[in-house]
């Protein structure tokens, strides 16, 4: 018998090509879809995929199938999920392999996590109230930033337009141009037809043509005559004060630093955030209104939380994240030991320190640790290690972990922190970490790997140098003295940054929420002002003055993503300019010319409360 390699082009080939196409799908389901839609979706890849052998599989799962149409459809009765649940967990129980198990226990999930929808499908016949297509982009911005109406600005040449767009919701366009996590982009809808629209990248093209302080703000209301305390001048607390100021209220910023900025100032590298175009926000900010700024003023130390709470009628506490945390070893107190929110600050204070020749371990893998890990290479340190006990652990942007193994940093994962080494020669310093080799194992209920310890023996990692990536928290403590409750070194205030049982007081942000993203920051600034203004007794509405151009068709033509390129490795690495190329006025025309334009077309034109298939 002749033996032949594969050939190109064969049926496998050619279906390689189709699916990887059609994966797209399932991460371009827009929010707000009925979740028993996306199950039923699910359901059916799975019985296509089934062998046929196994009458569980086969013939089960085609009636689940059916069950789950005739909720869907409103014919269902309380019976009808009693019989789905016993059905979905015989298949699981009996079926040959892995098809119909996962699609089986999949369906029980759903009946566990969506209990709501189920019963909402089958005594009202239709989704929740809350369930409904919206535009993903705006959905998924957590300050609802209208992306395809910034974007439609950039492709009309509007950048003026473009930035009063953004600052409609968001007074920081170009701090987030250069370091938003940018989850707008997650589910895309142009996902469906090839990549999602570089939406950070055209905020970006459009503050590199005018400075956002060139942009003159819109005009602030008629003064109130009422005023407010905003405790943090970061990206909550400059939010919340801009959009007051523009409602018309006088506003008062105390801030402990000796500039505005908070952590995007203070914890975000200089290569990465420009301080200079930082500035620019800043300024636009401080232009909009009746806005006051007390520097160097640490609430607690020069003013107290009853003297604010006196002096105004509401006051809003931003105070953010800003202390770096500590493991609770021995020797963690060491003198070459530092968390890494503390050693960013320290470098963006101007106390460069030298680690020239030095061997650097850091422990984390967030975006904190990221920026950490690029500027101590950047700080001519030798080497630069980073450990984590699981791949999960690695929760910064993967270009962020992919710019920091280009500029030379190294990283090892399954390995578990033991203890620290002091060193003998020295005490107050220490000479090694070690480290636990370990193994994956079963994933948890959040669908993350967990690991155990493996049969290896421990590792022991010689450093000149140990940066903590562990985390931040708030400093709490002379709030929580004047009464604001606090639970573990939290404010304890809800989804409208009301803090229950002090009235006039509102706080959001890191302080709420613990250590988190600008952009979530800054959601919370907004929706604290608004509801600020309604406790004062007014509804104010901030008129957004561009108006964006009307939705064209789309031509659905597979198009590539222009990306943002960034200076060569080699040279970034030496220096603390920024790392990012600007985009070229050729890939910003057509990068905002593949935007679907979802806020008039598609999931734009939904109406609530009924299911769209």
């Amino acid at each position: 018998m002749i033996r032949k390699l594969r050939k190109r082009g064969d049926m496998a080939s050619r279906l390689e090509v189709a699916l990887n196409k059609f994966s797209s799908r399932m991460t371009s389901y827009p929010p707000g879809i009925c979740p028993l839609i996306m199950y039923r979706s699910i359901l059916q890849m799975s019985m296509n995929q089934s062998c046929g052998k196994c009458v569980p599989c086969r013939d089960g799962l085609v009636e689940a199938e059916r069950m789950l149409r005739d909720i869907l459809n409103g014919d269902a009765t309380e019976e009808t999920l009693v019989k789905l649940k016993e059905l979905c967990t015989m298949i699981s129980e009996t079926a040959d392999c892995a098809v119909g198990v996962v699609a089986a226990n999949t369906v029980l999930d759903s009946l566990k996590d969506f209990a709501d929808e189920y019963e909402s499908h089958i005594q009202n016949r239709r989704c929740l109230e809350n369930v409904v297509q919206t535009v993903p982009c705006m959905t998924l911005c957590p300050a609802h930033v209208d992306g395809p109406g910034y974007v439609a600005m950039i492709k009309k040449g509007d950048y003026a337009g473009a930035i009063n767009v953004i600052r409609d919701r968001n007074p920081f366009p170009t701090a987030c141009a250069m370091v938003c996590e940018h989850p707008c982009e997650k589910r895309c809808r142009r996902t469906i037809i090839d990549q999602p629209i570089n939406i950070r990248g055209l905020k970006k093209y459009a503050v590199d043509q005018i400075a956002a302080d060139q942009v003159k703000t819109p005009p602030a209301n008629v003064k109130t005559g009422k005023s407010i305390g905003v405790v943090g001048g970061g990206p909550s607390g400059l939010t919340a004060a801009y959009f007051l100021a523009l409602m018309g209220h006088s506003v008062e910023v105390y801030d402990e630093h000796q500039n505005l900025g908070g952590m995007l100032r203070y914890g975000i590298p200089e290569y990465r955030l420009p301080k200079a175009r930082l500035d620019e926000d800043i300024r636009a900010i401080l232009s909009a209104g009746d806005i006051a700024v007390h520097l160097s003023t640490k609430v607690g130390r020069d003013v107290s939380v009853e003297e604010l709470r006196k002096k105004h009628d509401a006051v809003y506490l931003g105070l953010g994240a800003q202390l770096g945390n500590r493991m609770p070893v021995e020797n963690v107190n060491c003198k070459n030991v530092i968390p890494a929110a503390d050693f960013l600050q320290a470098v963006a204070r101007g106390d460069k320190i030298d680690l020239t020749g030095k061997r650097v371990a850091l422990i984390g893998g967030g975006n904190v640790a990221m920026d950490a890990a690029r500027t101590a290479i950047r700080l001519h340190a030798k080497t630069v290690h980073v450990f984590t006990r699981k791949r999960d652990d690695y929760t910064a942007l993967e270009s962020e972990i992919e710019s920091a193994m280009q500029e030379g940093v190294r990283f090892r994962t399954l390995l578990s922190f033991l203890h620290l080494e002091a060193d003998k020669e020295n005490p107050d310093h220490i000479a090694a970490i070690w480290l636990q080799p370990q193994i994956v194992g079963e994933f948890d209920e959040f669908g993350l790997v967990t690991t155990e310890h493996s049969s290896e023996y421990p590792y022991r990692f010689v450093c000149d140098y140990l940066i903590l990536g562990v985390g931040q928290r708030c400093d709490v403590a002379d709030f929580e003295a004047a009464g604001i409750p606090v639970n573990r070194g939290r404010i304890l205030a809800d989804e409208s940054c009301m803090i229950e049982g002090m009235d006039g007081v509102f706080s959001g942000g890191d302080c709420v929420t613990g250590p988190s993203t600008a952009i979530n920051a800054i959601a919370a600034g907004q929706v604290a002002a608004h509801n600020i203004d309604e406790y004062l007794g007014y509804h104010h509405k901030i008129v957004c003055e561009a108006e964006v151009p009307p939705a064209k068709p789309n031509k659905c033509i597979p198009t590539g993503r222009a990306e943002i390129e960034e200076r060569d490795p080699f040279e970034r690495r030496r220096d603390f300019k920024h790392v990012e190329e600007p985009m070229t006025p050729e890939e910003a025309e057509r990068e905002s010319g593949r935007c679907l334009r979802c806020d008039h077309f598609g999931c734009g034109t939904m109406e609530g409360g009924r299911c769209a298939w």
